[in-house]
């Protein structure tokens, strides 16, 4: 065993997008697990847009971190000592147990979860399908948004990981699907491999003007994972009854600078009333308990060849602020994962 825990700690609040100088790399002991708990080696970390709003001075969904702290993340890693009975030596666990090599756990507070011991499912495929992912793209699109065959289903961040699974799910369910995406190989890879009806290059097209061609009876759902500009254009555009889904806000997350504050939000939410639509944010957490409902039917379509996935890995701990910012520059593609 490595003598050294190696950790990304967090030095400062990003302003802007985070650089590596608003994180601190440090090195210690590994720890050594006390009563009830366990040491978990990280073997992958993955790398979401909700890192960037993790940063942030104020609590989210989840308490804020202090300067100072280990940087937040989702790993997956194996259990190499343990003093709890839930966890024994060999388990292989999915956790939030930060950027760094070694972590202690007692699995109270940081969602420490065996994982599946299934040989032929890739353990990257906890942080895709199987995963966070799976569950906010099954759940939000199936149970918040309740999509129904033959309606318009308009995705922002298309390309994405959340992103194109909702539409190839949506597909699935009989829906015509328009994904929003930042290039031209986005745009081709959801449109000939994955199946959607129609892309738009937001960095390229106007959202608007496509839109409104592509959706002449209005937009029935939209799942949404970027807001600003594209929430704005969107709720123009919308049909009768309408839902919005709100899965994140990633033009947000980092212009509001180290103390939160938003900038305005979209000045034709009256839009809501006069189509009757409904607009509903939802976390991941929500549907914990129900994953394996997701699990199952995702596993499901994955075998039959109606869902394609891909992951974009960036290799060592050391690359993790840099790595990051991938998911913002738009240079990813598919989920993003962090191999240490």
């Amino acid at each position: 065993m490595n003598a050294v825990n190696h950790q990304w700690r967090i030095a400062r609040r990003p302003v802007g997008p985070a650089r590596e100088a608003d994180f601190r790399w440090q090195e210690e002991p590994i720890p050594t697990p006390g009563p009830g708990q366990v040491l978990v080696h990280n073997q992958f970390i993955s790398l979401d847009p909700t890192n960037r709003p993790w940063l942030w001075e104020e609590d989210t969904y989840l308490p804020a971190l202090k300067i100072g702290d280990v940087v937040r993340g989702v790993t997956i890693g194996a259990v190499e000592q343990s003093n709890n009975p839930n966890f024994p030596v060999g388990t292989n666990v999915v956790g939030a147990l930060g950027w760094q090599d070694y972590a202690v756990s007692d699995g109270r507070y940081d969602f420490l979860t065996p994982l599946p011991a299934d040989p032929n499912v890739p353990a990257t495929m906890h942080f895709g399908l199987f995963g966070h992912i799976g569950i906010t793209a099954y759940f939000g699109l199936l149970d918040v948004g309740k999509p129904k065959a033959g309606e318009t289903v308009v995705i922002s961040a298309a390309s994405g990981a959340v992103g194109s699974l909702v539409g190839q799910i949506a597909k699935i369910h009989g829906c015509r699907v328009i994904g929003i995406a930042g290039s031209a190989e986005k745009c081709r890879w959801i449109t000939e491999d994955l199946g959607f009806d129609k892309a738009i290059n937001y960095k390229k097209e106007s959202v608007y003007s496509h839109l409104k061609e592509y959706c002449p009876n209005g937009i029935d759902l939209f799942f949404d994972n970027v807001g600003g500009a594209v929430l704005e254009d969107v709720l123009s555009l919308l049909a009768l009854r309408a839902r919005i889904v709100v899965c994140g806000m990633i033009s947000l997350y980092n212009t509001v600078g180290g103390t939160l504050s938003m900038p305005p939000g979209p000045n034709n939410l009256f839009n809501l009333v006069i189509k009757r639509a409904t607009m509903e944010g939802f976390l991941c957490l929500d549907y914990w308990e129900r994953r394996e409902e997701a699990f199952k039917a995702l596993a499901a379509w994955h075998r039959d060849g109606k869902i394609q996935y891909r992951y974009d890995v960036v290799e060592g701990l050391k690359n993790a602020p840099r790595a990051m910012n991938k998911l913002f520059d738009g240079s990813n593609k598919g989920k993003l994962i962090l191999k240490l």
